[in-house]
């Protein structure tokens, strides 16, 4: 059994290294850009850009957090709401927990998200609310950075009307 387990870690690790050699010729730049912000790692940008096919499946951020089941859904029928609203946890569960582990990291290096969580904390919500909000952020920074190819820059501001 532990011989099985073995031999499937060691071909389990030469698959990663095949999927980074192959990920590096076709999209380095972007995986050079996922990976300079806080809170993104190698093995999350690398399944961002081949589950996102390099981020051409969406068009919008919103569309690729409601791929990711982040988006809050309500739980309605006529006039009756059944609790409050959650998320929604339809999309890949492999991406949401990857991401969801990411926003830990995020909260400690990166700026943006780090503020985010404490003005959050600080309005009374709960800790797991703020994190879910965290996840969002990063989500929607990955792909901005994808799509503008230009690096994460923490003292960025955005020019876009709110």
């Amino acid at each position: 059994m532990s011989r099985t387990l073995k031999h499937l870690d060691r071909e389990l690790q030469g698959i990663d290294k095949k999927l980074l050699s192959l990920e590096e010729q076709d999209q380095q730049k972007q995986l050079t850009l996922l990976k300079s912000i806080p809170g993104i790692g190698v093995k999350t940008a690398l399944f961002l850009i081949v589950i996102t096919d390099g981020f051409k499946k969406f068009e919008t951020a919103s569309q690729l957090c409601s791929y990711s089941g982040v988006t809050p859904t309500i739980r309605a029928s006529g006039s009756s709401v059944r609790g409050r609203s959650r998320i929604s946890k339809v999309g890949n569960r492999k991406l949401r927990n990857l991401l969801f582990l990411c926003a830990f990291s995020a909260y400690k290096y990166n700026k943006g998200c780090r503020e985010l969580y404490e003005r959050i904390v600080n309005k009374g919500k709960s800790k797991k609310l703020a994190m879910l909000a965290v996840f969002n952020k990063l989500l929607k920074q990955a792909f901005a950075i994808a799509k503008s190819g230009i690096p994460y820059d923490e003292t960025h501001v955005s020019l876009l009307p709110k």
